[in-house]
């Protein structure tokens, strides 16, 4: 009887809770971003709110993901999901193109000329864009996958950070980490030279055929400017609260990536989210239906995460 009781009492509450928890209507419009002769194009989702609020920057991972999360090959919305549920929480958010990328493809920068200052650089003037809109408190960086480098080296600009799927090394290790668990030595041989020169700054003009997806000529600029960041370096130096999110079923990072990342500063609180992968869904199959929701847009985002984010950015 007891426990029939109880159980009767935790989901008056959870009712209780869940009604009086407003949910907000929220709008969204077109955001763009001016730099010299180049333009870089989000979305802003506002919450219809008449005082100021928080807003968030939210930025995609690496590779060809645009702003919602998806990419030619795979739509799962998984960004736009995250900048809807902080709407309906009180909380504005703009996620944007990268250079090259969905509407923002006009202002790509040639590859042999591309680095990875160019994205910071990038992400540095949205937080100032965002600033200057006075319906907005503060500003919150969401860094997501190789956005939380990115993230944490604009962060010092913003008042809170926030790293989701964050990488806790620097990208040379993590290439070498990925290449030995699915290659032979014979592949170790080959690349880990490559990747070692460019970890010392230096290019290589031999370049087997078969590695020209990852070590061109034309790209390795850009990945000695990637190579030379270690995140656990660069969190370090943030002086603002940070909030490290992982999840435990994730295939591309794993939660020492985000142990590494919230020993490093001691601002820093750490959340394991069980079952959530790489692209924030909550998993209960195998690996094989973890790939699928990389292509599955109706797939909800975990509600455990985007109920902590919120409880971060508002406290």
């Amino acid at each position: 009887m007891k426990n029939i009781v109880l159980l009767l009492t935790i989901f008056f509450l959870s009712f209780v809770n869940a009604q009086d928890k407003k949910q907000y209507t929220f709008k969204e419009s077109n955001a763009t971003l001016k730099i010299n002769n180049d333009q870089l194009f989000g979305t802003l989702t506002v919450p219809d709110l008449s005082k100021k609020f928080p807003v968030a920057l939210i930025i995609a991972g690496s590779g060809p993901t645009d702003r919602n999360g998806n990419n030619p090959m795979m739509k799962n919305n998984s960004l736009k999901m995250l900048a809807e549920a902080l709407a309906k929480n009180g909380i504005a958010s703009l996620r944007y193109d990268k250079r090259g990328i969905g509407e923002s493809k006009a202002s790509a920068i040639a590859e042999s000329s591309l680095v990875f200052e160019n994205y910071t650089e990038d992400a540095k003037s949205w937080i100032n864009f965002l600033k200057q809109d006075k319906r907005f408190s503060h500003v919150i960086v969401i860094g997501h996958s190789e956005g939380s480098l990115i993230g944490m080296i604009a962060g010092a600009k913003a008042t809170k950070f926030i790293s989701i799927a964050g990488a806790g090394d620097s990208a040379d290790k993590l290439i070498k980490t990925q290449i030995a668990s699915k290659s032979n030595q014979q592949i170790n041989d080959l690349t880990f030279p490559i990747i070692d020169s460019l970890k010392s700054g230096n290019t290589v003009k031999k370049v087997d055929p078969m590695l020209n997806a990852l070590f061109r000529p034309s790209i390795q600029p850009y990945l000695i400017s990637w190579f030379k960041y270690n995140p656990q370096t660069e969190i370090k130096k943030l002086n603002v609260p940070i909030l490290i999110l992982q999840g435990n079923n994730d295939l591309q990072i794993n939660t020492q990536d985000a142990e590494n990342l919230a020993n490093a500063n001691k601002n820093a609180e750490l959340l394991i989210v069980d079952k959530m992968n790489h692209i924030m869904k909550i998993i209960d199959g195998d690996k094989q239906a973890n790939l699928e929701s990389y292509n599955n847009e109706t797939l909800p985002i975990s509600e455990v995460m985007t109920n902590k984010i919120v409880s971060f950015i508002l406290k």
